[in-house]
C-alpha cells in the first residue's frame, strides 16, 4: 500500500469515527431532552442501539458476501488456469 492511500484511509477512518460519535451524541441528547415519559425515552434508546447494531451487522454481512464471491472467483480462475495448463501439456505430448 502506498503512502497516499494510507493517509487517505486514515483520514476517512477518522472522519467516520467522528461522524459516528457526533451522531451518537446527538441521538443521546435528543432522547435525554425529549419531553416524554421515562419508558418512551427507554424505547427510543433501545431502538437507536438496535439500529446501530443492525447497521453494523448488515455491513459486515455484505462485506463477507463480497469477500466470499471474490475468493470463489479466484478459486475458479485457478482451476481454469490449471485445466488449461494440463490441456496445453497434454497437447504437447
Amino acid at each position: 500500500m502506498n503512502n497516499a492511500t494510507s493517509i487517505t484511509n486514515n483520514i476517512w477512518q477518522t472522519f467516520t469515527f467522528a461522524a459516528f460519535g457526533l451522531a451518537a451524541c446527538m441521538m443521546a441528547g435528543g432522547i435525554f431532552f425529549l419531553e416524554a415519559s421515562f419508558s418512551a425515552k427507554g424505547f427510543y434508546a433501545m431502538a437507536a442501539i438496535m439500529l446501530v447494531y443492525t447497521s453494523v451487522a448488515m455491513t459486515k454481512t455484505l462485506r463477507d458476501n463480497e469477500e466470499t464471491k471474490a475468493l470463489h472467483n479466484r478459486i475458479e480462475s485457478a482451476r481454469t488456469e490449471k485445466l488449461l495448463m494440463d490441456t496445453k501439456d497434454s497437447d504437447l505430448i
